[in-house]
């Protein structure tokens, strides 16, 4: 069965998956341009990249889209992969060798995507990135049991409220513009992933363990302020793959696209033109 699309509203386009899942995408900006895709964090969606839009649209055909069980895509139904739903989005779209930007979990699938598929990544640039093999902190790991026993417990609502107030967006919550848009995100987030077993098929080696594999130029992107454990990730990857650059966004937490766009903007345009 071959994946088909189907409108679903006035911003998006449906892509249906052999195995019924459903991804939500929309694509845009110079159709001549190299193409680039934006992967979304955890409990996100298309929509926190809506500010990179103008600067990349000019240059680049951009192709954001929601992963399963986030936004508009459907829920997990049965083992999957993260890199095999995106591999089929862009085999779908034609869009060849693609620039890839991972936010936080995104960056986690942006770089299961590098090292499954070589063939179709451009280069990689992991923003904050949350990659799979990696340990959190005590202080940071004990929020997510919390979080799904409070979904449990107390609900969803209940649920996105301890995690919209966690050390994490801080530096966000501190920008009015920025908190309203992330709380308008998660709003609609369905907590699918607190209160079910989430069957992604775990890979291993871990990606954090073959992240010297990587064949990609990358580029990695903190935020100055973001959380200790975030910052040691990009040690890590950097100690593993010493050809990648690394840029510090100054004043930017963990959402450093939505809280210094321009300076985001900038540090990866200027990454992309040196390719």
């Amino acid at each position: 069965m071959e994946p088909s699309p189907r409108r679903a509203d006035e911003s998006a386009v449906v892509l249906a998956l052999p195995d019924g899942a459903r991804l939500h995408y929309d694509l845009s900006g110079d159709q001549a341009g190299e193409p680039i895709v934006f992967v979304h964090g955890f409990s996100l969606d298309r929509r926190v990249w809506d500010d990179q839009l103008p600067a990349f649209g000019t240059v680049h055909r951009v192709l954001r889209y929601d992963a399963r069980g986030f936004g508009r895509s459907s829920p997990p139904t049965g083992e999957y992969a993260h890199a095999d739903d995106l591999r089929a989005l862009v085999d779908h779209l034609g869009l060849g060798p693609v620039h890839l930007v991972g936010l936080s979990m995104g960056g986690g699938i942006a770089a299961g995507f590098a090292l499954a598929h070589p063939d179709a990544t451009r280069s990689l640039v992991l923003v904050d990135a949350a990659i799979p093999g990696y340990r959190w902190s005590p202080a940071f790991g004990a929020l997510f049991p919390a979080l799904r026993q409070v979904a449990h417990e107390r609900g969803v609502a209940a649920a996105r409220e301890l995690w919209l107030a966690s050390d994490l967006f801080a530096p966000a919550r501190e920008r009015a513009a920025v908190a309203a848009k992330l709380e308008a995100i998660v709003a609609d987030y369905s907590g699918w992933h607190w209160l079910h077993r989430n069957p992604e098929r775990a890979e291993a080696p871990s990606a954090l363990d073959r992240i010297d594999r990587v064949e990609a130029p990358t580029l990695l992107v903190v935020g100055e302020r973001d959380l200790p454990d975030f910052h040691d990730v990009a040690d890590r990857i950097a100690a593993r793959l010493p050809g990648a650059e690394r840029v510090r966004i100054p004043g930017a937490g963990h959402m450093s696209n939505i809280e210094e766009p321009d300076r985001f903007d900038a540090a990866v345009l200027a990454f992309l033109d040196r390719l």
